[in-house]
């Protein structure tokens, strides 16, 4: 008997795309599970045989669970920031944009072929504007924060430079380092920017 598994294989994966058998239902009774792998960072011209080494227990681990009756959401994505997309692009000569839009293309196609059952409709990208523009925004909110352990949340800068104003920092209970030295509100005043 001749074992046509290429075939076997297309007709499959191509119905689990048509029909989104991976896909996590948002508004489910079905009990929650989620499972999340490290995101590769395209920065090479395809997968190496890490890659599905690392992926093949986790989907093993999310069809059994989608065995079991839960609503798994096993999503995908690409680290696609940062130092190896660059060094990629400086290694190619070609703009970072451009390597990594035809990794990312390389790598999905590579790891549809394989046929792991991630959620395609949850697909992230680090390099996307609408993925960053949240990362930055949460940098600023932290940033622009301070932790008052005598409150237990974090609570705006601005309070915290009130405090130092009017009293320095004796009474301040907030988290920081050890070796930060107390100081009075004249201080305060007296130092530098950097300094503050």
């Amino acid at each position: 008997m001749d074992y046509q598994f290429a075939a076997i294989e297309q007709k499959w994966q191509k119905y689990w795309a048509e029909n989104q058998s991976f896909k996590a239902e948002a508004n489910s009774d079905k009990p929650k599970y989620y499972v999340l792998d490290m995101f590769p960072y395209p920065s090479g011209a395809g997968l190496h045989v890490g890659h599905p080494l690392g992926y093949i227990a986790s989907d093993i681990f999310s069809r059994y669970k989608r065995l079991k009756g839960f609503n798994v959401l096993h999503p995908m994505g690409y680290d696609s920031f940062g130092l190896p997309a660059e060094q990629y692009a400086i290694q190619t000569g070609q703009h970072p944009a451009v390597t990594t839009e035809t990794n990312i293309n390389t790598y999905r196609r590579q790891l549809d072929q394989i046929g792991f059952s991630f959620d395609w409709s949850r697909e992230v990208r680090t390099s996307d504007p609408s993925y960053y523009k949240w990362t930055q925004w949460i940098f600023m909110q932290l940033f622009n924060s301070w932790y008052n352990l005598e409150t237990d949340k974090a609570e705006p800068i601005s309070t915290l430079i009130h405090k130092f104003n009017e009293a320095g920092n004796a009474d301040v209970k907030a988290a920081c380092d050890e070796d930060t030295r107390n100081f009075l509100p004249t201080d305060w005043a007296a130092f530098s920017e950097e300094e503050k």
